[in-house]
């Protein structure tokens, strides 16, 4: 489209909006792929609660992001530059609504723009704010804090330093899938070598995060096979032997029917925390006999809605859990399309347009993940489900980001 017809859309979805304004929210425009603009009146809020305390019907974690600071150098490659204090406030917003927070996830871009002493610092910080209120935290672990792993011996060192670190600041390990790991293991044994003696040394027992390469490519092949079914025998066999150092595993493989069938073959007493951003209310609601606790990058994004969800389950009212739910798959699933990995860009731009931090750059220049029409539908599935906070001021933070895009809105 040439620039004179993208001025007309422009100059005919303003008019359009002006003329259709009445009674409700603010009017924004959402950029299509066909270069036209969609005037939209945003809605209100859902009337959430908060819910002090943990949930009784399941336990679920929230994967937090970091906001960086926006006046930081953030570019690719650059030590990463946090905004600390909105970073934490959003951790206190998470824990309001019942979530216990997992942090240093592939969420808050660890090892994608998120360094080792970043890390160390938000671990520290994190966990120092969860015993604060008595909110629970699991922190990950991994190996990307060193590019010269070449052994086993030295994946497994790595390892190890980085859980006595997470251990040492009073948080839960989460045992995150490595990417050396991948690069230097032959086969299923070398996977069962590795895992079997970082088991043996955790003082409390671990989630176990099975990330796929949807999220992360250079995960291709984990656990010795690039064939699913064969992967899970030998993560079910590990699972199996070391049962009681394990307080549950992730699974990020974006299946539904694969972890139906994991989660009722794992050990009495091990959980399966749902990874799945894409079939999340059906494996927490459960099928009867085995349901999903969760681990989600989603519910940064939807957490009030979700509480209010949970909250339901617990008073076992069925119906208002899939009321509330189901409008956030939709948001969910937009927002983890592929390139799945770049699922954090919209995330902190959601955060950004509900006011909890002071700008949409993400370390590591991630923010460019995603483009204005990809961000637009956020927009608008957001308020289909009554996540925009404060319609006026996302309002106005969207039109200003649309201006930096060529459109005046």
């Amino acid at each position: 489209m040439s620039t004179t017809a993208v001025a007309t859309a422009v100059a005919t979805a303003v008019a359009t909006a002006e003329r259709t304004v009445g009674p409700g929210g603010p009017r924004v425009l959402l950029p299509r792929r066909d270069g036209s603009l969609t005037p939209l009146t945003l809605g209100a809020p859902g009337e959430w609660s908060d819910h002090p305390g943990a949930y009784a019907s399941r336990e679920v974690f929230a994967a937090a992001h970091v906001a960086a600071d926006p006046f930081g150098d953030n570019t690719p490659g650059a030590p990463a530059a946090i905004d600390w204090d909105a970073t934490l406030a959003f951790r206190h917003e998470l824990f309001r609504y019942g979530f216990g927070v997992a942090e240093a996830m592939d969420t808050a871009q660890r090892g994608m723009g998120l360094d080792w002493a970043g890390t160390q610092e938000l671990v520290r910080r994190s966990a120092e704010q969860a015993r604060s209120v008595g909110a629970r935290i699991a922190s990950g672990a991994g190996t990307d804090h060193r590019d010269d792993l070449a052994t086993l011996d030295d994946v497994l060192a790595a390892y190890l330093e980085q859980v006595a670190f997470v251990e040492g600041c009073g948080s839960q390990v989460i045992v995150m899938a490595s990417r050396r790991l991948a690069a230097v293991a032959r086969d299923a044994d070398d996977y069962a070598q590795v895992y079997g003696a970082v088991l043996g040394q955790v003082a409390e027992p671990v989630v176990l995060h099975w990330l796929g390469e949807a999220f992360d490519p250079r995960l291709r092949g984990y656990w010795g096979s690039t064939d699913v079914a064969e992967a899970t025998a030998t993560f079910l066999a590990l699972v199996h032997e070391h049962a009681d150092r394990i307080d549950g595993v992730k699974v990020s493989l974006l299946s539904a029917e694969h972890e139906r069938g994991l989660r009722a073959a794992l050990p009495a007493g091990v959980r399966l925390y749902t990874g799945d951003d894409f079939n999340y209310p059906e494996l927490i609601r459960g099928d009867g006999t085995h349901h999903s606790d969760a681990l989600l990058g989603a519910f940064a994004a939807v957490a009030p809605a979700a509480s209010a969800a949970l909250a339901a389950l617990d008073a076992g009212d069925t119906a208002g859990y899939d009321a509330a739910m189901a409008p956030t798959l939709p948001l969910s699933r937009h927002l983890f399309e592929a390139p799945t990995f770049h699922y954090k860009t919209g995330i902190a731009f959601l955060a950004w347009l509900n006011g909890h931090q002071r700008g949409s750059t993400m370390v590591g220049g991630l923010h460019a993940g995603r483009d204005a029409v990809h961000l637009g539908r956020v927009v608008e599935l957001a308020d289909a489900a009554g996540l925009l906070r404060d319609p006026d001021l996302a309002a106005a933070r969207w039109g200003s980001y649309l201006r930096t895009v060529g459109v005046d809105a």
